[in-house]
């Protein structure tokens, strides 16, 4: 007698929470799905303070310091432009950093410095020149 009030009313417990075939559900998933979201929350680092290109094993490692305005900064990394290509003789990398997540103090310059490494074999070398790594208000060329 109760469920006689309930006319629309699904007696099937698996229909209580699920859609209606004919509701279209609604995702927020890109539609390549998240893995072929390319969004980068990293920008470049205020300013480029050393740079540095030693010679390793069939290659160079490229070594760069830098300053973040404050502290906190992280997840470093020297990113190459142009697929590790050089343009006119030059190959060029951004040195990306993270923004802290909460608000940090200022600190001494010292206490800021990043440190970076990135290695390019001889053969993505090729017939580069010089390497310059750049940050948001400079930029430091070196010499393999």
């Amino acid at each position: 007698m109760v469920l006689t009030g309930c006319s629309g009313a699904s007696l099937n417990p698996l229909d209580w929470f699920g859609p209606k075939d004919d509701i279209e559900l609604v995702t927020l998933e890109p539609k390549d799905g998240w893995d072929a979201v390319d969004y980068d929350y990293r920008g470049p680092i205020a300013q480029v303070t050393q740079l540095s290109v030693e010679r390793a094993s069939g290659g160079y490692i490229i070594r760069a310091v830098g300053n973040p305005p404050r502290l906190g900064y992280w997840e470093a990394e020297l990113v190459p432009e142009n697929d590790e290509v050089p343009v006119k003789g030059v190959m060029t990398y951004n040195f990306m950093v993270a923004p802290p997540p909460w608000a940090t103090a200022t600190s001494r310059p010292q206490a800021r410095q990043i440190h970076v490494a990135h290695y390019v074999s001889d053969v993505k070398l090729g017939g580069a020149r010089s390497i310059r790594v750049v940050g948001a208000n400079n930029s430091v060329t070196a010499r393999p």
